[in-house]
């Protein structure tokens, strides 16, 4: 028996957690193209960091044609931050709890840089955030720990079990908010976008007609732009889109030299000798 279900659970706790279990079932043929180096990563990512992940899950398949996006996943670094146990303690840094992450069937959790490293991903960073700031981010998130998931409203589950729905693309964010309950945190960048309301940092670009400030161009996009202003409704590619949040490329931040590269020929004879 499924050790998360007990003698108390309902039907529909039943039902909702076989859904979760299928729809967090891998798929096979994902290959990254670069994948993550986890010690690397360890090293350029800051408390408060958000790391956009490349899913390979079934869920991850609807939620990337949804949002039109890669990115089916997010994850927010709070680093040393995470309390840990006298065994945890003792861990490589990379195999230390210190990613905080909402997972379908597990509600809030703290992982290690490990479990993605096979996966592309990318980090964005606040840009100004105050000391005090980034502590009640982090506060937010840890004190958000343990939260789990309401399994009986099984109809938020249900989008996700058709990876490409036929509706128009206007109303693909608006089936990432279907119903009210707790799964649709499945997209996980909700609770990091409610952290970041409360220290009313911005996520997606205000809307202003001021000389010299960007602007939506449409009436849809200006709309969209409003109605996404509730946290419910951030996606892990819109911190990938925000002005406010940088691109960060563990590769290019400790230096990148493609003098040093070293390239193969078609007979696999090296093309350019490594300095």
């Amino acid at each position: 028996m499924n050790p998360l279900l007990s003698s108390k659970d309902t039907l529909l706790d039943r039902l909702g957690m076989a859904m979760a279990e299928r729809l967090t079932t891998k798929t096979s043929g994902y290959e990254p193209y670069t994948p993550s180096d986890p010690e690397t990563l360890a090293r350029t990512l800051r408390p408060g960091d958000i790391l956009l992940i490349e899913g390979n899950q079934k869920i991850s398949a609807a939620i990337k044609y949804l949002t039109q996006s890669t990115w089916s996943h997010a994850a927010f670094f709070a680093g040393d931050e995470i309390p840990l146990t006298l065994d945890e303690a003792t861990l490589p840094v990379i195999d230390r709890p210190q990613l905080i992450e909402v997972n379908l069937g597990q509600g809030c959790v703290a992982v290690p840089l490990r479990k993605y490293s096979t996966y592309n991903t990318r980090i964005c960073r606040p840009i100004g955030l105050t000391p005090e700031d980034r502590d009640t981010v982090l506060s937010f998130m840890i004190s958000r720990l343990g939260m789990k998931y309401d399994m009986k409203n099984i109809l938020d589950m249900l989008r996700y079990f058709m990876p490409a729905p036929p509706v128009p693309v206007r109303w693909r964010r608006r089936m990432l908010a279907f119903g009210s309950g707790d799964p649709t945190r499945a997209i996980c960048s909700t609770l990091i976008a409610q952290a970041f309301e409360q220290i009313r940092y911005p996520i997606l670009p205000e809307i202003t007609r001021a000389p010299g400030r960007a602007s939506a161009t449409s009436q849809y996009s200006r709309s969209e732009i409003l109605h996404i202003r509730h946290h419910s409704l951030y996606t892990p590619r819109d911190f990938d889109l925000s002005p406010y949040f940088t691109i960060v490329k563990p590769t290019l931040e400790y230096g990148f030299d493609y003098k040093r590269l070293q390239w193969e020929s078609k007979d696999g004879e090296p093309l350019i000798e490594k300095y």
